[in-house]
């Protein structure tokens, strides 16, 4: 059997917990930044020979893309989740048949979504924020990646299992093999060969497609006691309830956070036009690259909680979780300490365009007032999600979405224009965090692991 595949499941009892969270979490770092490449790569390019436009047309397809996510978040972190929790009650038969049916949920997931936004996908752009001058941007670059949907959907549900399963440098390799292809057919498609905005989303839905390829011939390796096979894909009831129990709470925090960037765009479009939306588009990379790094450090945590929490070693789980805040914590006050001292550095990357450009600087720093502590409100949300407490991880996510964020995207923005868009992002996740702490507090106060039970009835 593969030394890392044999070793793995038994280490996450076992190992020191600051060395084990940096080998699951480095490589899953990488990954995330990896995966982020991909929007700040192609916008880079569109904004360098396209223009600012295709920036706005590509900020106008987040909703979709956030849309998608919501499904594809909901089997993903919802199926490794349970996974995890599998393997450490070394219930091997049923773990397997889990990876089965996040395959066949996201097959079947992923063709129905790509055929509705098909049909619709005019009058969902325009309702997402789309101009008569971006729409033409937006729709075809959403068109040829609605196509490749399944293959999105297959790429990063694989790549969670490999990761959960003992192999996370196999995931990560398949996530900078993606980025390294993406990155030179952005060149080729854009650049040489002139394809605009379509030339990205080839290069995408290609990159995607290889590294799924990648994911599936590890995961085939017949030497590892968790691989694919003949007899485990037959969606099964109970654990297709259970993935989507669990993966309920990613789900909703996509499915706001698609109301949201609808909500973010009509504002910008209402008071800064075309070029405010795509002012969001630069923002919006920049520092989601930063929560991708810390969600990286979360996936990191997930299968180290998962396990100790099924095998009922709480010390373990209490204690990745204090490592993965604190180290959640640096990442974010990097973030803060780029993008209020050196947000010309960072704009400049994607756009020589005046107005676009301080847009983006004003949006920027407003933004990422709190940062240094929003890193612990996502491990916190991801941890009860971690250890199967879908109902508090659930509650965390739309919180900060539903009853802050939205409320104060209808408000603030007819008093003060864009900075009000960009203030009631900061003020829902300055309350927010202190949600999290308060909820955590309180989990540790009434006993924590003594009297919490998990939602998992498999």
């Amino acid at each position: 059997m593969n030394e890392e595949g044999k070793r793995s499941p038994k280490e996450l009892g076992t190992e020191k917990i600051g060395k084990l969270l940096m080998r699951y979490a480095i490589p899953a770092v990488i990954s995330m930044l990896a995966a982020s490449a991909y929007n700040i790569v192609d916008r880079a390019f569109l904004g360098q020979f396209v223009g600012p436009l295709a920036i706005a047309g590509l900020a106008v397809t987040f909703p979709i893309m956030n849309l998608s996510a919501a499904f594809g978040a909901m089997i993903g972190a919802g199926g490794s989740t349970l996974l995890s929790i599998k393997l450490g009650q070394r219930d091997y038969e049923t773990a397997e048949r889990v990876m089965g049916n996040i395959i066949s949920l996201n097959v079947v997931v992923g063709f129905v979504f790509a055929v509705l936004a098909l049909v619709f996908i005019d009058e969902i752009l325009y309702f997402f924020g789309a101009s008569e001058a971006t729409l033409p941007y937006a729709k075809t670059y959403m068109v040829i990646i609605i196509y490749g949907n399944i293959i999105t959907h297959l790429t990063h549900g694989l790549t969670n299992v490999l990761r959960v399963i003992g192999h996370p440098n196999k995931a990560m390799v398949s996530v900078l093999f993606g980025v390294f292809i993406n990155l030179l057919f952005d060149y080729i498609f854009i650049n040489v060969c002139g394809w605009g905005i379509a030339g990205a989303a080839y290069a995408t839905v290609l990159s995607q497609t290889l590294s799924t390829i990648y994911l599936i011939w590890c995961l085939c390796n017949k030497n590892d006691r968790i691989h694919l096979h003949s007899g485990i894909y037959a969606l099964r009831k109970r654990i297709v309830k259970n993935i989507m129990a669990i993966g309920i709470s990613p789900f909703c925090v996509q499915m706001c956070a698609c109301l949201v960037v609808v909500l973010i765009n009509r504002g910008l479009k209402d008071h800064g036009g075309d070029m405010a939306i795509g002012a969001y588009g630069i923002v919006n990379s920049i520092t989601f690259m930063f929560i991708m790094i810390v969600m990286g450090i979360t996936q990191g945590m997930q299968p180290i909680a998962g396990y100790n929490y099924g095998a009922q070693r709480f010390d373990r789980v209490s204690q990745v979780l204090k490592v993965a805040s604190i180290y959640a914590t640096i990442v974010m006050t990097c973030s803060f300490v780029l993008c209020q001292f050196f947000p010309h550095l960072c704009v400049s990357i994607f756009t020589d365009d005046v107005e676009t450009h301080e847009l983006a600087i004003e949006g920027m720093r407003v933004i990422t007032l709190v940062s240094p502590l929003v890193g612990f409100q996502i491990v916190v949300g991801n941890f009860f999600q971690s250890i199967g407490m879908a109902k508090k991880s659930i509650f965390l996510s739309m919180s900060r979405q539903m009853l802050f964020l939205v409320p104060l995207l209808l408000i603030l923005p007819h008093y003060y224009g864009t900075v009000g868009v960009w203030a009631s992002i900061t003020v829902s996740d300055g309350i927010s965090i202190i949600v999290a702490g308060v909820m955590l507090w309180m989990f540790y106060r009434q006993g924590a692991f003594k009297t919490a039970k998990n939602d998992i009835g498999i």
